[in-house]
């Protein structure tokens, strides 16, 4: 990416953020990974502070118009900013690698099958219990 212009900066103190409107000539649409890390370079901030609202062009020209926001923290950003469907996907594909699903035991069962440590042994005490019901369930009918 070549020529960089500024062509808006506004101070917004209510949302603790630097609204800003930037022209860019590039060969190519720059993607948004290339464009917060001209930004940022530009205003020194991190990349985690911004969020680009949009990137357009007219066909056929070589110069984009970016519009972006510069927050003070990576938590103002988040508490105003919503996230992309992308983001969003990221995030929730993060929390379940890093949780783990619990299973819960009860006493009488516990009593019935032994202890149960791993997750496989888990499973199949589950499958056993939904047996033993609806055999029971059966019975009673």
């Amino acid at each position: 990416m070549e020529n960089f212009n500024i062509l808006q900066k506004r101070e917004n103190a209510l949302f603790k953020r630097k609204e800003i409107q930037v022209s860019v000539i590039s060969k190519i649409t720059p993607n948004h990974a290339d464009v917060k890390k001209l930004l940022s370079e530009k205003f020194s901030t991190k990349t985690e502070n911004l969020k680009i609202k949009k990137i357009s062009g007219k066909f056929g020209s070589k110069n984009f118009t970016i519009i972006a926001n510069i927050y003070d923290s990576e938590e103002d950003k988040n508490k105003i900013e919503s996230k992309s469907k992308k983001e969003e996907a990221e995030a929730k594909a993060l929390l379940q690698k890093e949780e783990k699903p619990v299973v819960e035991v009860s006493q009488a069962d516990e009593q019935k099958f032994g202890e149960v440590n791993e997750p496989a042994k888990e499973e199949s005490v589950k499958e056993e219990i939904k047996k033993e019901e609806s055999v029971n369930k059966e019975e009673t009918s």
